[in-house]
Formats: structure tokens, sequence, C-alpha cells
């Protein structure tokens, strides 16, 4: 079960509740997207998701996680990732990015979407789209990849292709990263979002990792405020999160948060999903 670099790699069988998970996951962030408006506070957001994962018969991910005191991290405008749900209320333009887990008998489904609020700058919704089509692009390395580091390699080329002809000059967040899921929210290997001479963990069949890039308008770096949790870009940028939990198995790739296990979006990148059966 353990490989040599503590990666705990999966049976089908285990992937399969972990596509349960996953689920309960995409159904607690496509209630938040669904409500999300101006005026509703982010703790409202943090409510609805604890609604829909207590339904399913699940359990949060994040809730008492080292003393994490949420459900969801909801992180706004400069706030890049680990933003905890309270009173701040949401105004018109605002970046809101909302990451979500669920542990489903044992097992763990991890995900985050971004929402750009109605009167949003439109390189604010740029940003978020070029950070979703990073995450797809580094999730369709996987299909093929032979190392890990396929995975920054794809996502840092989507974001250079944005700057091409004087576009803009994104930074990827370093300090957080992708990492391995299973029986654990947070485990070995890491995933990184951008190039690296560390060529990663072997790409194998049974390995689990959640891939996640944080992009901002301006420069990567990050602080972590008092709360010694919120995360937030040095210079002020606002950034954007998005995140899926994907599988590899012996015959392809399926990812495990998304409804249609990401057929369309890797579709029209030329992978195919495979089916858990």
């Amino acid at each position: 079960m353990f490989g040599r670099e503590r990666i705990e790699y999966k049976t089908r069988e285990q992937v399969q509740v972990m596509r349960r998970a996953g689920l309960v996951v995409a159904d607690a962030l496509d209630a938040v997207r669904d409500q999300v408006a101006v005026g509703m506070t982010t703790a409202d957001l943090d409510a609805i998701a604890a609604d829909v994962i207590r339904r399913a018969g699940a359990t949060p991910s994040f809730l008492g996680y080292e003393g994490y005191p949420a459900t969801l991290c909801v992180s706004v405008n400069d706030e890049v990732v680990h933003g905890i749900p309270g009173p701040r209320v949401l105004d018109a333009g605002d970046v809101v990015s909302i990451d979500c887990g669920a542990v489903v008998d044992g097992w763990h489904g991890d995900s985050a979407i971004t929402v750009v609020l109605s009167g949003a700058d439109p390189a604010d919704e740029a940003l978020s789209d070029v950070t979703e089509r990073a995450m797809w692009a580094g999730i369709a390395s996987l299909a093929s990849a032979t190392r890990l580091a396929a995975v920054g390699e794809a996502v840092e080329g989507v974001v250079e292709a944005a700057a091409a002809g004087g576009g803009p000059q994104y930074g990827i967040v370093q300090e957080f990263v992708g990492h391995g899921i299973g029986s654990a929210m947070h485990q070995p290997p890491e995933v990184l979002n951008y190039r690296s001479r560390d060529r990663g963990a072997r790409v194998r069949p049974g390995l689990c990792v959640a891939v996640e890039p944080m992009i901002a308008r301006g420069d990567q770096a990050t602080r972590t405020l008092e709360d010694d949790w919120t995360a937030v870009t040095v210079d002020g940028s606002r950034a954007a999160h998005w995140e899926h939990s994907v599988a590899v198995l012996e015959d392809g790739i399926v990812v495990l948060t998304a409804r249609d296990g990401g057929a369309a979006r890797l579709g029209a990148l030329g992978v195919e999903v495979v089916a858990l059966g």
C-alpha cells in the first residue's frame, strides 16, 4: 500500500469511496456557488456548505484540522488561501476563493473554486479563468506523465501563454502547493504548481493527488495574518485558487471532485477519463 516515498497508493475500491467524498464536496461547492451574492457574509457561505455535508452523512475535513474553526476556507481578494469564514460582508466585484473538504468512511475529497462577484474588474475574471485553465492543464498532464513535475510544467505553461504578447504578468504562489490525498487530507507527495529541477514522485496507478494552483495578479509572495491561517499577497494584489482531487488508475485518470469525472474539460484537452465502475 505504501511506496518507498511513503506515498499511500489506493486500490480501485478505495478510490471509489474517495469518489463518494468527492461528490459530497462537489455538492457543497455547487450549493455555495449557486447562493453566493453581494451582501452575504463569509460565515453564511460556511453554513451552506456545512449543511450539505451534514445532510450527506459526511464530515468536514477542515473543521478542527490543527485547530481550524470552520467547514470552508473563504479567501477574498488579496487573501490567497485559508481565509476563516466570519462576519465579513461580500461586496460587488469581490474575488472569492472557496475551498472545501469532506470525509466519507475515512476517505477525503478536496476541491476549490473561485467566484468573481458581479461588477468585477475584467482583469479579475481573467485571473480566475487562467487559474482554472492552469489547473485543468496540470490535471491533464497526469494522463501521460511519468513524474509529478509534469503538473507544474503544465500549470506554468498556461500562465506563460497568458502573458505572451504583452498579456498579464501573473505570479504563481509557491509557498502553497498541491498534495497527496486519501485516508488523510494532506499526504505526500507535494504537487508543485511551477517548474522545478525536482522531477517529483513517480506517477503510477493508485496515486491520488489534489492539484491546486493559486495565482496572483501581482507578485507571488505571501504572508500570514495574525490569525495564523489567512495567507495574503504581500503586494495586495488579488488572487484566485482552483483545485480538484484526481486519481491515477491502471486505465487512466478520473477527477474525483468533478461531477462528470472531468470528462468535459479534459476531453477538450484530448484526455478521456476512466469509469470507476
